[in-house]
């Protein structure tokens, strides 16, 4: 759903688990009138917060403009998993890329991991924060890959991943479905929307300025400044920063192609007992299979199953979230099947056609981070440190990725999504199959 069309009750949080439990947070106001700063950055999730935190703490003024809420979109809708790594596996980048690319990437893979930690604990974010990922395997070939996962990850310094047999996956997750998997001591999860909230609050602590429910319509070049023009004002500013992801709508058109919208989806149980919950992630991990189409669950502070999965290219939303994820969590965990659904939501992520994320500039003024391919918890925060280090100057991160070729979608923006539905209906049938 693009902002360009959603109406004032429509651009307030989606009624998710999150949103219920969201930190107190004050109603932003909208942009009247003109606002004169340094940097305006276009969207007010992890990408846009992290860049803007990142200049703010350089020294620059920076405002922030969201069509919505804070949070609005992926970012306070996400599975809360920190997840290290891009959506493409580094074997992938080495074979596309070659092996300097692949070291560059490898070197910094764990860094927007590490970027959370440091903002959760220098401006004292509540969000749940707790330790470790699973990543789990339906057969011996999904342990194979993650053994080579582990090496390649170990060749590139990152020695944090563990190999688990079936005895040892048991610990963590308590199922029959998986032979094994692979721990990633560094991973963790956390409720998103708080982490989100928690920067803009840090980002108004520093001086930046937040404004919601502020549709940006365009943007247009005045003498030596740029202006980004919203419903009912305007920002002047030397730099413009596009961080709308899935939900940029028409504020840029020439990004509009380069990405598509897919969306996943995430249901709450009720809060279960400490016998059930412990019953089934003992040790409060979160878990994700590795699947092309995955399922990715874990507990919430108050203790109820967060189950998420599925994709739909386009990002449109299913008619039933519920009988869509339910099935296949009661493959996991039958005991679940008179555990009442509390909450049911969807939210877009954006696809690049490499699932490598897209760093770049439009002109020397406009820059734009996106296509995480639904690893953006980290990435997200990682490309926010390192616009902030272009646009104070230090280009040598951002144009390695900058100079990554942009690939097209085959048939264009018409044939995007059936090709991709093609595409993951292949690998669906291949993870059926154990090939």
């Amino acid at each position: 759903m693009s902002l360009a069309n959603t109406s004032s009750s429509e651009q307030e949080h989606v009624n998710s688990y999150y949103a219920a439990s969201a930190n107190p947070a004050p109603n932003r106001p909208a942009l009247v009138g003109e606002f004169q700063t340094d940097i305006c950055v276009v969207g007010a999730g992890y990408s846009g917060l992290s860049t803007a935190l990142h200049l703010l703490e350089r020294g620059y003024k920076v405002a922030v403009v969201e069509g919505a809420k804070v949070g609005w979109g992926a970012s306070g809708r996400n599975g809360g998993q920190i997840v290290n790594g891009l959506n493409a596996s580094l074997d992938t980048i080495q074979k596309r890329y070659g092996d300097e690319f692949a070291g560059f990437v490898g070197g910094l893979v764990t860094e927007g991991g590490k970027i959370i930690r440091e903002r959760i604990s220098t401006y004292d974010i509540k969000c749940d924060l707790k330790e470790k990922n699973v990543f789990a395997a339906f057969t011996q070939k999904q342990m194979r890959e993650l053994e080579a996962k582990k090496a390649l990850w170990s060749k590139h310094g990152m020695n944090d991943h563990e190999m688990l047999d079936k005895a040892q996956i048991a610990t963590y997750v308590k199922t029959d479905a998986y032979v094994g998997g692979l721990v990633d001591h560094s991973g963790g999860h956390m409720h998103p929307l708080n982490l989100a909230l928690g920067e803009a609050a840090a980002i108004e602590k520093l001086g930046g300025k937040i404004f919601e429910m502020s549709r940006v319509i365009s943007t247009q070049k005045a003498d030596a400044d740029q202006l980004v023009l919203t419903d009912q004002g305007q920002i002047r500013c030397k730099t413009i920063v596009f961080c709308g992801n899935a939900y940029l709508g028409d504020a840029s058109r020439k990004l509009k192609s380069r990405v598509m919208p897919v969306s996943t989806q995430i249901m709450a149980t009720e809060p279960l007992s400490d016998d059930i919950a412990n019953g089934i992630l003992p040790t409060d991990t979160c878990v994700e299979d590795v699947r092309y189409i995955l399922d990715y669950y874990r507990l919430s502070a108050d203790k109820r199953l967060l189950f998420g999965g599925g994709t739909v290219y386009g990002g449109t939303d299913p008619a039933d979230i519920v009988g869509k994820l339910r099935p296949n969590m009661l493959k996991l965990f039958p005991q679940l099947a008179n555990t009442k659904i509390d909450y049911a939501w969807s939210g877009n992520f954006a696809l690049s056609f490499s699932r490598v994320p897209q760093l770049g500039r439009l002109d020397n003024n406009t820059y734009f981070a996106h296509g995480y391919s639904g690893h953006g918890v980290t990435g997200s925060h990682l490309f926010g440190r390192i616009l902030a280090e272009a646009i104070d100057g230090d280009m040598s991160r951002f144009d390695v990725f900058s100079s990554v070729p942009w690939i097209p979608f085959p048939g264009g923006r018409l044939l995007r999504v059936p090709y991709s539905t093609m595409g993951s209906w292949y690998y669906a049938l291949k993870d059926k199959l154990g090939i």
